[in-house]
């Protein structure tokens, strides 16, 4: 009798919560602004690291250009709440090009940033509370920088119902983890990708 195999071929996203996400492919991991313990080869965040990040992989908490593990990644000096730093991240991983905006609190990004955000694949997006994008100014910025996918953060309920509307759609369904290959992508546009928090 042949054995069925039931390895998860493609890149797989997880939510954390807040700002917190997991990227894994194959054996390579990443995990930006870990809440909790989280083993991953990378280790990144967006507004300073903190104590967890002592029990990390290679950790990256600022702009600058990296390459670990055939993952490259830039990072891009940007404004979050209370006027505080925050960094934008571009990655590319498995082929694929990644933007992680972080707790942006204004969508008016320095021409430098804007330049450099081309051809995204998954493009990661604050619609939060009052200290970051609203649903509406999100979703301009998000359609302005053409991803493949948008895939909301630090949303509610409500931020999020407001969010899918500006889309014109009238309901996306929650997945427990987004699995995604770049062949999936290729006729993709701006589609929103809701994930469950874990």
């Amino acid at each position: 009798m042949q054995a069925i195999c039931t390895r998860i071929e493609g890149m797989i996203i997880s939510y954390h919560g807040t700002e917190c996400f997991k990227i894994s492919q194959g054996s390579l991991s990443l995990v930006l602004n870990p809440q909790s313990k989280m083993s991953a080869d990378i280790t990144l965040f967006t507004t300073g690291r903190n104590e967890i990040a002592e029990k990390s992989g290679f950790i990256i908490d600022g702009p600058g250009e990296y390459e670990i593990k055939d993952i490259f990644i830039k990072g891009f000096f940007s404004v979050g709440p209370n006027k505080k730093i925050n960094t934008i991240y571009l990655i590319s991983f498995e082929g694929m090009n990644l933007c992680f905006l972080g707790a942006l609190s204004d969508a008016a990004l320095p021409d430098e940033t804007l330049e450099a955000i081309e051809d995204v694949d998954i493009l990661f997006i604050p619609i939060g509370n009052s200290d970051m994008l609203g649903p509406a100014s999100a979703y301009k910025l998000a359609v302005s920088l053409e991803p493949s996918v948008i895939i909301p953060m630090y949303y509610t309920k409500e931020t999020l119902g407001q969010f899918i509307k500006e889309g014109d759609e009238e309901r996306v369904e929650s997945l427990d983890k987004f699995v995604v290959k770049k062949k999936d992508l290729e006729d993709k546009e701006c589609e929103i990708v809701v994930l469950k928090e874990e």
